[in-house]
């Protein structure tokens, strides 16, 4: 019993810490969010400021408008704005309160030249160090790893809290994620109280059709959603990639509605989120069964992820559509061998798609990658699976997912590196080195 509860807590703590709203793409948002925090621990507004960033950050803000701008992109506008209207205790919703007017300042403090950007080599993926300065005093916060995990916070060169808990006198505990596996995440699903997720489900289900239903709506990007649903018709299979879509086409394109996120992403939020939710809508299932499809949507794309991390240069919507394809799965009853071979077919399929950068195309990678979910799932309930020794395929669904993890952090190193090159190639005169 006692394992049986803390396995238990595990499924239920992450889905706490992963599904989150965010205002925004998270990466121009965890600049905000650490220059909001840097000016508040300053305790005035600096004249000068540093945005050290790592490549992934850089890659990933290069290309997506900074929400509540209209259409300014960039590390410097989101460093910037973080300090002018920023409010750092809405954590990744730090750019809620910001109004025209803090707009018109961020353009004119661009102008001077107030932000210089670094870039931060040999650490981890996702890594934001602001440095903000007023005369002969600074503050420094840095964010590493997660979006909105503070793990740093200095003032004129004092230590005022570190996570590893010597400033702030306490040990945190991280969740040993790499215990999860598909059948605990299949039998929570069947056995979790609702009344413990239903809260979170809400959300994931409100904000996320909000924002879907707005970007079939209106123009935003290159309108992936809209298209598909114009050329392809209104069929459950296109609705359930164009909703997706459509919400990244608006979240991409500077929307400032909140999503609730996975992974840390936005985007992959909305890809385990929406086509289970267009599902179910379509086979006219109860309440209870939506939420139980959701959870394992949501845990099986955050499993897949668990070995990837939270960036590189394998694109995320991939494992978040497979934690769709298993979610719609459920909703027709499947049990796990009927799991276990979608998943298995999604990764064998589409577990090529590169990551580079935030941008409109996101859209259309998302309305891949639940295709591909969809016919992996097709193929499953008709015996259909690719076997052990094709390719990255081996014996188990647990062991095709390691090789899926080893090939997204380990194998797509480089191919990271030379991404973010190209990405720097595309901007003359870029003050970044890679």
């Amino acid at each position: 019993m006692e394992s049986g509860c803390k396995i238990h807590n595990l499924y239920l703590t992450v889905l706490k810490e992963e599904l989150i709203p965010a205002l925004g793409c998270t990466e121009p948002i965890a600049i905000a969010l650490a220059s909001a925090k840097a000016r508040e621990v300053l305790g005035e507004f600096p004249d000068k400021m540093i945005a050290a960033c790592s490549g992934n950050i850089i890659k990933n803000v290069k290309g997506v408008i900074v929400p509540t701008t209209g259409d300014m992109r960039g590390i410097e506008t989101s460093a910037i704005l973080g300090a002018v209207g920023g409010n750092a205790e809405k954590q990744l919703e730090v750019l809620a309160d910001v109004k025209p007017a803090h707009i018109e300042k961020t353009k004119a403090l661009l102008a001077t030249g107030l932000c210089e950007v670094e870039i931060i080599h040999g650490s981890a993926n996702l890594d934001v160090i602001i440095t903000a300065i007023k005369g002969d005093h600074s503050a420094v916060v840095e964010i590493k790893n997660k979006h909105s995990n503070i793990i740093r916070i200095e003032k004129d060169g004092k230590v005022l809290y570190s996570k590893d808990g010597q400033a702030a006198g306490h040990q945190t505990q991280e969740l040993d994620r790499t215990q999860m596996n598909i059948e605990e995440i299949y039998d929570f699903a069947n056995t979790v109280e609702i009344s413990d997720v239903k809260q979170l489900l809400d959300m994931q289900i409100e904000y996320n059709t909000k924002i879907a239903e707005e970007g079939l709506k209106n123009d935003y990007g290159a309108n992936v959603g809209s298209t598909l649903l114009k050329c392809y018709g209104t069929d459950i299979k296109t609705l359930a990639k164009a909703y997706p879509a459509a919400g990244s086409d608006a979240r991409m394109s500077g929307c400032i509605l909140p999503v609730v996120i996975n992974s840390g992403s936005g985007n992959q939020g909305m890809t385990v989120s929406l086509p289970v939710i267009q599902y179910a809508r379509f086979l006219g299932v109860s309440q209870e069964k939506l939420y139980r499809a959701l959870v394992i949507s949501n845990l099986v794309a955050i499993h897949q992820k668990t070995g990837i991390g939270s960036l590189s240069a394998y694109c995320g919507a991939v494992s978040a559509a497979c934690g769709s394809g298993v979610g719609i799965a459920y909703l027709y009853g499947a049990g796990m061998d009927i799991i276990g071979k979608t998943i298995t077919n999604t990764l064998a399929n589409v577990s090529g798609i590169i990551c580079d950068g935030a941008k409109p195309s996101c859209a259309a990678k998302i309305a891949s990658s639940v295709d591909a979910a969809l016919l992996g799932y097709h193929m499953a309930i008709n015996n259909q699976v690719f076997h052990s020794g094709e390719g990255i395929v081996k014996d188990s669904v647990e062991e095709t997912i390691k090789s899926v993890g080893r090939l997204g952090k380990e194998g797509m190193r480089e191919t990271d590196v030379e991404i973010l090159k190209i990405m720097v190639e595309q901007t003359p005169g870029s003050p970044v080195c890679v």
